[in-house]
Formats: C-alpha cells, structure tokens, sequence
C-alpha cells in the first residue's frame, strides 16, 4: 500500500509506500527534492503542506520551529504520510539543482595534512562531467563499505575532485582512507547533495567559519567568490582544537594572496601550549567579531554543536537566519542510508 503525494514543483506524483518519509520516496525515484542531513536537522527539505494529513518523525528545533509547524511547515525527511497529500518544498530566488551523478573514479593523490586528516584527491573516470555548486557535498564509496559523506574541497573544472578526510575512531570508511587507500584504486561518487552553498545571486561580502573538515567547503566557497569579485570582502574563522590540527595553511595563504579585502582568523579551542593565535570556541570569536555584517552572507560548515553555536551567535549580532547557510557534520550512525 502506498499513499500519493503531490509536489508542486513535479509534473507527476509520488508514490510514497506506507511507513516511508516523503523526501525518502522522491529520492528513491530520483526526484531532485533538495534535502541535506536527511535526518531532521538542517531544514534544507522545509516544505509546505497544503493539503492531506503526516506524521513528523523527531526532528531538532533548529530546522523546523514550532511557529513554522503550526504555520503548516513540514520536513519531507521526517514526514510520513497518512494519506494522500499534497506538498509544495520552500524555494529561494537562487535554488540551484544538479544532475546527481555516479561516478567511478581513480585516486591520483593521499596527502596527510595533519596526524588526522588525509586530503584525497580523485579524478573522473566515467559517469561525468560532475557539475556542483562550492559548498556541497558528495557520497563516496571506497570498496564494499558503507557510503560517507565528505564535502568537496575543489572548484568546479578543476582537474581533480579534492576532499578533506578526517580519521575518527572506529571510523570505517575514514579509516580506510588513512591506512588501506591507494593510488589508482577506483572510488565510487554520487551526487552533488547539500543546501549550504555559494548563493551566487548575492554579490556583497561574505562570512565563512570551518570547523574541522568543515574547512573543506569553506575553502571552495571562498575560492569561487574570489574568482568572481576579487574585491569581495571575506571574512574567514577556522577553528581547530590544537595547533597540531591546524592545516591547509598553503590553501589559506593563497586565498589571503588572490583576494584584495580577506581576512583570516584561525580559532584554537583547547591549545596545549602557550600560542600566538586567538583561543576559545568559534562562536565566542564570531559573537566578539567588531565587524559591521550588514548585507553579509555566512556559510558555515562543521560539527553540530559548532554550527548551531555560530548560528546563535551571528542571529544575536542581527543577521537574518535567512542569510545563514549551514552545513553539519553528523556522524554516519546519525544519518540515515540513502535510497
């Protein structure tokens, strides 16, 4: 048994089986619904329900507020139908869809950066072009394990697809990368995915703050805006917990070097010596920060707690949640399998 939902923005409908989630079934008939974690903290599936009855899965506060669900807002990653419905997902003036790709590649490069983090660099040997916007992200698939999600590093055209890779603990798929990968060993991708992307539209200067890996996307967002306004003001945070986990220090010279008004601030949260650079968490670095962020634009990238610290901080200092574009690293555990 399966229940039909409409989705404004499709010619046909959505057979949705009994038990499924809207976005689940969509992408399973590869509809292009934009979506992110698929997991009910993002918002990037925030949708409209305008006719029919759902059942919302938990979800977090930040992606969906109680005033947004009694105005009949809804996630399609959370919402099971219970009958026919009818849906309309939230669009901006700037949305961008892909063609989700799959492709087979060969690793050309294993850089170790930091004690825990390899950057990965692959070209495309079938299945392409890979077009994506700077900031999103792809699966990738090493072998026989289980698909993880990393962001891409690179520009779109570059020759290579490029991605930050950090070891975790009991890690499958990272710790693949850092002890078994080789060079000439096909990698599996599928995408692009992601909501936290360069809004090309938005011409004024912009705010970036990585944490972790979450440099990843920031590198590339920074990368694309500067090619395109070299006078663009740009101001970017990387936090790290160490001065051993910083990296990608000849990246970040280079952005310093191609721009004319870029800022950069590395951000230590528990430094074991005596250091130069500035220490404690990035939201307190961002909620200090003594610059005016009228007509910014903030893309944020990195652990959960992290982005939702950051988003508090720059919404206190006045910039419009809207104008927020944010992407959290959840753990594999926490993310459901792709259809």
């Amino acid at each position: 048994m399966s229940f039909t939902v409409r989705v404004a923005q499709f010619e046909a409908p959505v057979s949705v089986p009994v038990g499924e989630t809207i976005l689940e079934a969509a992408l399973a008939q590869d509809l292009a619904y934009p979506h992110g974690c698929r997991s009910g903290n993002c918002g990037a599936c925030k949708s409209e329900l305008l006719a029919g009855e759902v059942d919302l899965l938990p979800y977090s506060e930040f992606a969906l507020t109680g005033a947004e669900r009694d105005a009949g807002k809804i996630l399609a990653c959370r919402a099971v139908p219970w009958s026919d419905c009818a849906v309309r997902y939230l669009e901006e003036e700037d949305v961008v869809v892909h063609a989700q790709r799959h492709l087979t590649t060969r690793i050309v490069a294993l850089e170790r950066v930091a004690h825990d983090v390899v950057i990965l660099r692959l070209e495309i040997v079938a299945g392409g072009p890979f077009d994506f916007t700077p900031g999103q992200y792809a699966a990738l698939r090493f072998g026989g394990l289980p698909e993880r999600d990393f962001s891409m590093a690179s520009l779109p055209g570059d020759p290579y697809l490029e991605f930050h890779v950090r070891c975790l603990p009991g890690g499958v798929a990272s710790a693949y990368v850092a002890s078994e990968a080789r060079i000439d060993e096909f990698v599996f991708v599928t995408g692009p995915f992601g909501n936290a992307y360069l809004r090309e539209a938005h011409a004024g200067p912009i705010l970036l703050a990585g944490g972790g890996t979450g440099l990843a996307p920031v590198l590339s967002i920074a990368r694309a805006a500067i090619a395109a306004s070299p006078a663009r003001p740009i101001r970017l945070f990387f936090g790290a917990r160490d001065e051993r986990d910083v990296y990608a220090n000849g990246a970040l010279s280079a952005l310093h070097d191609a721009g004319r008004d870029v800022r950069l601030e590395v951000v230590l949260s528990d430094p074991s010596g005596p250091t130069a650079r500035r220490t404690g968490f990035l939201a307190d670095a961002l909620a200090a920060d003594r610059a005016d962020l009228d007509g910014y634009h903030a893309y944020l990238a990195g652990p959960p707690v992290m982005v939702d610290t950051c988003t508090a901080a720059l919404v206190a200092r006045g910039l419009a949640k809207r104008d927020i574009h944010a992407d959290a690293f959840f753990p594999a555990a926490a993310v459901p399998a792709r259809p």
